[in-house]
This record gives C-alpha cells, sequence and structure tokens, in this order.
C-alpha cells in the first residue's frame, strides 16, 4: 500500500504536475509512491476534493477538501516548522515478540530467564527453611536449595514491585527471576505490572527469551487465566518499548519469545494473546505520537499520521481531512479562533470504520482533542508549575483516539460503526491570534466570550463536538487533557470521566475494570452553568471563579452535544504522560477505548 501525505496536495490543482513532482524528489516530509491525484472543483463551495490514488473510490479512500485560495502560502512555512531545529525521528520498528501459552514443567523449560511472579505468601519457608509453595520448592529442590537461600540473602519478600534475578546452575533456564505481586495478584493491573517486571528484567539481562509462570495460579478460574495472560502479554510488550526516535543512542531489547506457562492452552487464549498484541502495538503508537516534539507533530503532520493508518486498514477505514477554508464554510468559528494565531494550518480530521461484510447496529464516535502545542495563547502559560514545556502533549486524546482506529483497523469488530473525529490545530499568539474578550461563534449557532485563550482546548472540541453529532451517532466519548483542575482532584493515576448518562458511565466503568485503567466518575452539577454565563454572548469560555474548572469545563462541552446522544467526557490531563523521571507519554484510554467499542459490537 502506498505510503501518503494529504497536506502536501492542498495547493495542487489538476494543471500541477510539475509541482507535484518538485515536492515528490524535495520535500522531507514527502512519504513514497503518492498515486495518482485528481482535483475536481465543487459548485456551490469555495473548495476542492482531492482524490489520492492509494485505494478504490468508497471504502477505503481518502479524501482532503481543499479550498486552493489560503494554502498555498502556508505550505513552504509547514515543511521548514516539520524540519525545525533539523530534527527528524528514526525510523524504529515497535518490538515484535512472539507470545506462546505452554503447559510444561518449569524445570524443564530451556531459555534466558525463568521469570516466577511470587506473592508474600508463596515465599512463606517451613521449619526447615524450606519454600511451602510447590514450585518454589520444586525449583529449590533441583538447584540444592540455593534458590531459598538467595532470596534469604536478598531479603526478598513478595512484596509488589520487588524483583531479585538470580543467576544460578542446575536448571534450563541460565537466570530465574522472582517477582513481587504483594499480598496477592487477581486484577488486570497486578498482571501488567507482573509483565513490566518481566521485560524490564529481560531488558537489564539482555534476554531474548524468557518464560513467565505464577507461583500459585491453582486458585484463578479459566476466565481469571485469560485475563492474567492477556494482561502479562500487554505489560510485557509496553514495559519493552522504549521511545528512542530522537536519540543518538539507545539500549534496545532484545527481548524475541515470551512463553506462559501454567495458564492454559488453547485457540481462545491464542486469540487473546493476539489481541494484546493488536493493542500494544496501538498503545505505542499513541505514546510515540504524544512523545513528538510540535516542531516535528504540526496539525498537518498529525492528519498525516491518520491519513497512513486509513490507508494501511483501507478495507475498513476512510479518511476526510478538512482544511482551514471548509472548516470556514462548516462554520466552525470556536475551532478557527483557536487555530488563528499559529503559522501552522488547522487539519480537521474524520476517520471512519464500516465493518467488513455486513451493516453496523450501532453507531459510535470517539473524539479527541488535538492541539499539537499550547503555549496559552495571550494568557500565556508562565511561572513555576505552568508545565509549558510539557504542552505537546495536549494532544493526548487525539493520540488515544488514533490508537484505537489503529487497533480496530487491525481487529475488525462486527456490527458497529465508528468515527474518529479530531480538530487540531495549535494554540499560540500573534496579531491575528484570538484575544482575551473575543466573541466567537460555534458551527451550532452559540456564541462565545473568550476570557481566557489558555481554554482553547474546550472551543476545539465545541465545533468537533458538533460535526459528530451531525454523523447520526448515538454513543460518544471524547478524550482531552482539558484542566488542570483534575489532575489537582484526582492526581496522576486517575482520568475524570462526565456523563449525564448513567448507562453510559456503567458500560465505561466495567470496561476500564477489564483494561486495567482507572477512571472516576465526577458528577455535573448543573448549577455551576450560572458562574458560564457572559452579560455580552451566550456562555463564557470559563468560569467566572477558579472553583470546580473540570465540572465547568464538562458543562461546557455538554452545550455542543445533541440531547439524544449519549455523550462522555474523559479527562486525562493527569495520565497522559507518567510521572517517573522520563516523564513518557502513557498512551493512556487506548485499551478502554478499544474495550469499550467490543464491548457494543458483541
Amino acid at each position: 500500500m502506498a505510503a501518503i501525505v494529504v497536506s502536501l496536495a492542498t495547493s495542487l490543482s489538476s494543471s500541477s504536475s510539475s509541482s507535484l513532482k518538485a515536492l515528490r524528489s524535495s520535500s522531507s516530509l514527502f512519504f513514497s509512491k503518492l498515486g495518482p491525484v485528481r482535483s475536481v472543483a465543487v459548485r456551490g463551495f469555495g473548495f476542492r476534493v482531492v482524490s489520492f490514488g492509494v485505494a478504490p473510490q468508497g471504502r477505503g479512500s481518502i479524501c482532503f477538501y481543499s479550498s486552493g485560495r489560503r494554502e498555498g502560502k502556508f505550505m513552504a512555512h509547514s515543511i521548514s516548522r516539520a524540519t525545525l531545529g533539523l530534527t527528524q525521528p528514526a525510523q524504529i520498528e515497535p518490538p515484535k515478540i512472539s507470545f506462546t501459552a505452554k503447559e510444561i514443567d518449569v524445570v524443564e523449560w530451556k531459555g534466558d530467564i525463568l521469570a516466577v511472579g511470587v506473592t508474600e505468601k508463596d515465599v512463606a519457608m517451613d521449619d526447615n527453611s524450606k519454600f511451602k509453595n510447590p514450585i518454589l520448592r520444586k525449583l529449590d529442590s533441583q538447584l540444592g536449595g540455593l534458590l531459598s537461600e538467595a532470596s534469604s540473602e536478598e531479603e526478598f519478600t513478595g512484596k509488589a514491585g520487588q524483583s531479585t534475578v538470580l543467576r544460578l546452575p542446575g536448571l534450563g533456564s541460565k537466570r530465574v527471576g522472582l517477582i513481587g505481586l504483594g499480598q496477592s495478584a487477581s486484577t488486570t493491573i497486578d498482571f501488567k505490572s507482573l509483565g513490566e517486571s518481566v521485560a524490564a528484567a529481560a531488558k537489564a539481562s539482555q534476554a531474548s527469551n524468557v518464560a513467565v509462570v505464577l507461583a500459585s495460579s491453582e486458585g484463578l478460574s479459566n476466565e481469571s487465566k485469560l485475563t492474567a495472560a492477556t494482561a502479562l502479554a500487554s505489560g510485557t510488550a509496553l514495559g519493552t518499548h522504549e521511545d528512542a526516535r530522537y536519540k543518538s543512542e539507545s539500549k534496545i531489547s532484545v527481548l524475541k519469545s515470551v512463553d506462559i506457562i501454567g495458564l492454559g492452552t488453547g485457540p481462545e487464549l491464542e486469540k487473546k494473546l493476539k489481541y494484546a498484541e493488536d493493542v500494544s502495538v496501538a498503545v505505542i503508537l499513541g505514546r510515540e505520537l504524544v512523545n513528538s516534539p510540535a516542531n516535528v507533530l504540526t496539525p498537518v503532520a498529525l492528519a498525516e499520521e491518520a491519513s497512513k493508518i486509513a490507508s494501511m486498514h483501507s478495507d475498513v477505514l476512510s479518511a476526510t481531512i478538512l482544511d482551514e477554508e471548509k472548516c470556514k464554510d462548516l462554520k466552525m468559528g470556536s475551532y478557527l479562533g483557536v487555530a488563528a494565531a499559529s503559522a501552522n494550518p488547522p487539519r480537521f480530521i474524520h476517520l471512519c470504520y464500516k465493518p467488513p461484510g455486513g451493516s453496523a447496529k450501532v453507531k459510535l464516535a470517539l473524539v479527541g482533542k488535538g492541539l499539537t502545542f499550547d503555549s496559552g495563547g495571550y494568557n500565556i502559560k508562565t511561572g513555576p508549575g505552568c508545565s509549558i514545556e510539557t504542552m505537546k502533549c495536549d494532544m493526548g486524546g487525539s493520540a488515544a483516539v488514533l490508537g484505537a482506529a489503529k487497533a480496530i483497523g487491525q481487529i475488525k469488530p462486527p456490527g458497529v460503526e465508528i468515527h474518529f473525529v479530531i480538530a487540531a490545530c495549535e494554540n499560540m499568539i500573534s496579531g491575528t491570534g484570538m484575544r482575551p474578550g473575543d466573541i466567537i461563534t460555534a458551527s451550532n449557532g452559540k456564541t462565545i466570550e473568550v476570557n481566557n485563550t489558555d481554554a482553547e482546548g474546550r472551543l476545539t472540541l465545541a465545533d468537533a463536538l458538533v460535526y459528530t453529532c451531525n454523523l447520526g451517532v448515538e454513543k460518544i466519548i471524547d478524550l482531552a487533557t482539558l484542566t488542570g483542575a483534575c489532575v489537582v482532584a484526582l492526581g496522576p493515576a486517575v482520568a475524570g470521566v462526565f456523563t449525564p448518562s448513567d448507562e453510559l458511565a456503567k458500560e465505561v466503568l466495567e470496561t476500564a475494570d477489564v483494561s486495567g485503567e482507572k477512571l472516576w466518575r465526577m458528577p455535573l452539577e448543573e448549577s455551576y452553568w450560572e458562574t458560564m454565563k457572559s452579560g455580552v454572548a451566550d456562555m463564557l469560555n470559563t468560569s467566572v471563579n477558579r472553583t470546580a474548572g473540570a465540572i465547568t469545563a464538562a458543562l461546557f462541552l455538554k452545550q455542543f452535544v445533541d440531547e439524544k446522544v449519549q455523550w462522555m467526557h474523559i479527562d486525562i490531563a493527569g495520565t497522559a504522560l507518567s510521572t517517573d523521571k522520563k516523564r513518557g507519554a502513557t498512551g493512556f484510554g487506548i485499551t478502554t477505548l478499544v474495550e469499550w467499542v467490543l464491548k457494543n459490537s458483541s
């Protein structure tokens, strides 16, 4: 399948083949083998439809709507801006690990590391200082008591996060690793953490093949074993990944295979392991999008990534990319008000999934905030704790949506149509930018007095939500790094959920329990809307006081959702970046979104 770059055709007409050839040869952004381009003027509108020869017309096609009026002046600037600092990410493939479920004697397994998940109860010893646990006792016996002796010397107690890897002679494996699970292990989070610890041990030892076994698995039901194996595989795959695209040197994991012992075998488990692989690849994509700096990942580049996902799964996904003039035709004044200050043009992204070989019983939509950089605008982010240096992550919602699109395109769930919508832009400062006190008009006709240009994400989402409701969907989930207030309320581990629908809340929270991502439902206190009223417009974009900022932001979004549509807003401001020293992206939300789609599919 030919790779494509939608943005570079924005100023091309049917007579500009020489320009296309020049772009093919000179642009550092241009990928290879762009197919034939047809540009057709559409009567009654001031734009052209540019169609790329990467897939048949209809399903799988990629359409770009361009006015041909203003885009030319942006194109050269977009090319130079995307390479600001001469930075080009290295092309590094995500780690490819083979996961296999086996039922064999752990003593006989041959490889680099045999990792044993151990609870605090499992390490209990008898009066002779021997393990009571059957698996640990068997391994210790084979090793002549060295395992119990070494674990005592290392003061290994099985606490969560504790691990020790020992090189002991006497087994088929070169090393034995004991990894603590705490008092018990029964949740998705527990087993994902085990997988992450396995990945860390493998990377430290440069192990290429690993086996994982639970010291106590006999108490797990068959369903729990499936959950454990899936989470283990996911945790290992994600723990192995390191985003080294912007490093000149990096130590990359050499892990190639993981055998999961004692949790069953068979087609159902193999299907679950394949699912874990598909979703992990999607989460890695989401992480890398958020980690990409704003001088590389512009709104145009984000649209290109979306189009690449559609072209890779053209049998079920199609892409529509709208430029600034087309968004003006759709009267998206709220979104374009935010984009106005940036020299990098906005891109409105719409991917559509249609199931293969059958009609859809339900229409869903996922909407993601897509600020590829947020300076705060004229209300610029300043002072300690403003975190302006992390504002490349303000497109974390769009990364979650595109990650979900990639996974859905691979899994191909039946019976469900899904729309993925992103209003991508930058919030910058210039003479053309939105000012405090300006009044802007959203595409549903509602007017907004801007009393804070740093409350921009909700303005872009307003038009995205109106657009999405007009698609005739029944349920919408939007994700956004929206408010610092949510971070203050829930911290870095839990995302805030806002919805007027108890039914949708139940659906999504149950799904999050399966995915292992932490969500907490917050109130939509309608009385707080009084603080959002303007004397000169329909509403303000922020409250007149500083309290309940996450709630009033959600109430603002609610004004742009059709009452007939079940809608949920998830504020991921605290969860999009990890809190460790690397401050890397987490890919939060992707697993839950995919699980939710599958729940509706079934």
